[in-house]
């Protein structure tokens, strides 16, 4: 396995079978993309309401969303880069809404677990730069992810 998971369902919703896929499929997703040995990653699964308050807290937008990351790796205005030779590498934080992966599965027709694969590697291309705020941003990083899931066997 290439990357430290810590993973935490707030929600009591999923199953150990459904975090261990999410896991594996970042997992598989890490090693496509040549990411470091022992990378670092948190995944947690909330309500509507707790990732409304973190969107509300953190983006000023008081609604709940899906999916919400936290790149380790950004850099903010005034923050220096900290290098160490043995330091593990942490990518930062996915949160993902459980009762709005449910909602959408049902939305776009697939499984849940599809739906849950599909927010956590949207996520986690997040975590490695990857943006959707143009046209060309989107379709590499829509394309990227299409491709990892379809290659997982997340087929919509």
């Amino acid at each position: 396995m290439t990357l430290l998971i810590d993973s935490l369902d707030e929600t009591e919703q999923l199953s150990d079978q459904q975090m261990l896929d999410v896991e594996r499929l970042l997992n598989f997703a890490a090693n496509k993309l040549s990411i470091e040995e022992h990378s670092e990653v948190s995944v947690t699964f909330v309500t509507n309401q707790r990732i409304q308050e973190i969107n509300r807290e953190y983006r000023d937008k008081d609604a709940p969303t899906d999916v919400i990351s936290f790149a380790m790796e950004e850099l903010g205005e005034g923050e220096i880069e900290i290098e160490g030779a043995e330091m593990p590498r942490v990518l930062g934080d996915i949160i993902i809404s459980v009762p709005k992966a449910m909602e959408q599965a049902e939305e776009y027709g697939h499984p849940f677990v599809r739906e849950l694969g599909f927010l956590a590697v949207h996520g986690f291309l997040h975590l490695l730069g990857y943006d959707h705020m143009t046209e060309e941003e989107e379709k590499e990083m829509f394309s990227l992810q299409k491709e990892i899931l379809n290659e997982y066997g997340l087929i919509r």
